[in-house]
């Protein structure tokens, strides 16, 4: 619960820092499908670090009470920022674009996060 908001706030801080230093460093040296990748990864980063809190915040006041399915989720998501946000990260810098194959793994588990929390509250909806 804790390493969830701890991680989520990570995320979230680096997703700012991230989406400024595209905004304002990139700019010059990227041209505009490599700021559409970076950006692309930027949103996808802050939205899954806000899951990740919000996911955090549900485990630590146990609303959905003590589910290893929130554990999972969280950690899927985490999984899915690395391997997505971070592949388009160096695919837009460095312009390889086989690291293109590495993004829908993230997608992936970004995925398996999202059904693993609408499992957790199926699970305690009753």
């Amino acid at each position: 619960m804790k390493g969830s908001i701890i991680s989520g706030a990570i995320y979230g801080f680096l997703a700012v820092a991230l989406g400024a230093f595209g905004a304002h460093a990139l700019k010059s040296i990227l041209d505009d499908y490599g700021i559409g990748i970076w950006n692309t990864a930027v949103q996808y980063q802050m939205f899954h670090a806000t899951a990740i809190l919000i996911i955090g915040v549900l485990m630590s006041a146990k609303i959905l009470g003590s589910s290893k399915s929130l554990k999972w989720a969280a950690i899927c998501m985490n999984i899915g920022i690395i391997f997505f946000a971070g592949s388009l990260y160096v695919l837009a810098l460095s312009g390889i674009k086989v690291l293109g194959a590495i993004t829908p793994i993230g997608g992936v588990f970004f995925l398996i996060g999202w059904v693993l929390l609408i499992v957790s509250t199926l699970k305690h909806a009753k």
